[in-house]
């Protein structure tokens, strides 16, 4: 019978797999959970919204100065800020991507145009290609507002700039998938980018001392820029406000050859995701060997602690080493932090006055890393998938689950700080004994008191997360306004608490009031750890549903 149904079209295709989504969304919202996540998301997107708004009034008055001071090819420095944007973001910010997997459409019957159609309109659902289209609007209204005849040539130099980069977004993002699907891959993936992060905290230092030398070479190199497509978007303006229509056409042309070329690799890539490919981990077939598995050693450095909470540790240790994208994270603050540091002591060389002083500097750097560090702790079931059951068949209590993850996160972050906070006193300066007493007090203080909020909000709105993977991987919504709303009360408290140290001129009150709140702190986290014992056993059927489907 399917040899006699008439051929259905790709619009329509695409209009019964719009409305399955949405049909799929409204039977979604019937749970409470999913509805409280819908919330978050909300709120979260009226808070980027504004970040966004405000970047458009900004490009809308720059494109609009450009164009009427007569200097419209300098709009090429906005297409190229949008396309770093573009580019760069979801790489760094992959867990606030689309929550959807095109690739789950495969099981529905569709032809391959309206396959690749569709997973190319999904580079524009996330928040990094709305930001960048809301840019490229404000930046053909800001031009247009000051010579309205310019606005069909903008469309066009607007329309291709986007296209390419939706299209070099998704073959980038699918490439990396496909790359770090595999073990070996993540690890040189990871040390290549910890390189990379190293080898750029050497740039300022050899501007300073070669910057003279290597303006002409920088000079020299400007030129070559000019044919990227940023650069042709800009450079197509300014030949449309000059009426050289013959140079417009040739920048219109470079913009959609660079469109097509990456739309081609793209359908290259998603045609063999059409036709069945499969990115996993699984070895390949071999000889079975003998099993080489050892008992796990008791005298360890976890002998003194109990066997269920360091079973637990030894895990999420392992689970952390599988993961590159978080194993990553744990390496982005102490290099930003080094980069501070490196900036603050070439200052300090350079005899350079500055207003901040180490006391100020100290607590901001602490607050900064905590902040990092701190935010997978809000769904720290991510990763667990089907092992979740093991922890209700398992003779353990929640709470050693708790406790056992818990260490490894203060493990990290005191690790990490202790290692920063070296670095700042050898390199910057020691902070006066009554900052620096009231900064570790802080430091107890926001690290303890958070632990409770985010053990009850990854019981509450847990996440399914996959090792390695870069789309399709999204946080809960209000996960992340749980995580934000704690970090701003307990770093505005601390805030507070050292401003009135300042104000009644006693140095030492801070670190006095910091003691007394760390000491609550620790006293209601060990109260809590009963009570989110018995608030898991409730929702023990919501964290199954959530992470073994």
């Amino acid at each position: 019978m399917a040899d006699v149904a008439p051929p259905v079209g790709i619009l329509k295709q695409i209009r019964l797999i719009a409305g399955l989504r949405w049909r799929m969304l409204h039977n979604n919202l019937r749970r409470k959970q999913n509805r409280l996540d819908l919330l978050g998301l909300v709120i979260l997107g009226l808070l980027a919204s504004a970040f966004v708004m405000g970047l458009c009034f900004a490009l809308f008055e720059g494109a609009r100065n450009f164009v009427s001071s007569g200097k419209p090819t300098w709009l090429s420095l906005f297409f190229w800020a949008i396309f770093l944007w573009w580019q760069i973001f979801p790489i760094m910010m992959a867990g606030f991507g689309v929550s959807f997997e095109f690739r789950e459409m495969l099981r529905f019957p569709l032809s391959f145009g309206a396959f690749y159609t569709i997973g190319l309109a999904y580079g524009l659902a996330d928040f990094t290609g709305l930001a960048a289209v809301c840019w490229t609007i404000s930046i053909i209204l800001g031009a247009a507002a000051t010579d309205l005849a310019l606005l069909p040539a903008l469309l066009l130099v607007g329309a291709l700039f986007i296209l390419f980069n939706v299209a070099l977004e998704r073959l980038l993002g699918s490439w990396m998938e496909r790359l770090l699907a595999r073990r070996s891959t993540r690890e040189l993936f990871f040390a290549a980018f910890i390189f990379l992060m190293l080898a750029l905290q050497l740039v300022g230092p050899l501007l300073n001392r070669y910057g003279d030398s290597a303006e002409p070479w920088l000079v020299r190199a400007l030129p070559y820029f000019a044919y990227f497509p940023a650069s042709l978007s800009g450079k197509g303006v300014g030949a449309a406000a000059a009426g050289n229509y013959g140079e417009f056409a040739i920048a219109v042309a470079g913009i959609a050859g660079y469109a097509v070329f990456f739309g081609g690799l793209l359908w290259l890539r998603f045609a063999a995701q059409y036709c069945g490919e499969e990115l996993s981990e699984t070895p390949a077939p071999e000889k079975a060997i003998r099993n080489k598995a050892t008992r796990e050693s008791d005298a360890d450095a976890l002998g003194s602690l109990s066997p269920q909470v360091a079973a637990v540790i030894r895990k999420e240790i392992r689970y952390l080493l599988r993961n590159g994208f978080a194993a990553l994270l744990l390496f982005l603050p102490p290099i930003l932090v080094f980069a501070l540091i490196t900036q603050a002591t070439l200052l300090r060389f350079s005899g350079a006055k500055s207003n901040m002083s180490a006391d100020l500097f100290f607590p901001g750097l602490v607050a900064y890393i905590i902040l990092i560090l701190m935010a997978p702790a809000y769904n720290s079931f991510a990763y667990e998938n089907t092992g979740v059951q093991t922890y209700f068949t398992a003779p353990l209590q929640f709470r050693n689950v708790l406790l056992g993850k818990n260490f490894v996160q203060v493990a990290l972050v005191v690790t990490e700080l202790t290692l920063c906070i070296a670095a700042f006193c050898y390199r910057v300066a020691v902070p006066s004994a009554p900052i620096f007493a009231a900064t570790l007090a802080a430091i107890i203080f926001t690290l303890v008191g958070q632990l409770s909020i985010a053990n009850w909000s990854s019981l509450s709105f847990p996440r399914k997360l996959a090792f390695g993977q870069i789309h399709g991987q999204r946080q809960s919504g209000m996960a992340v306004l749980v995580a934000f709303g704690a970090q701003i009360l307990l770093f505005g408290i601390s805030s507070l608490v050292l401003g009135l140290g300042r104000w009644t001129g006693d140095r030492w009150l801070p670190a006095k009031a910091f003691a007394l709140l760390a000491a609550a702190a620790v006293g209601g986290y060990v109260a809590s750890l009963d009570a989110l014992t018995s608030y898991a056993e409730k929702q023990k059927e919501r964290l199954i549903e959530a992470l073994c489907r």
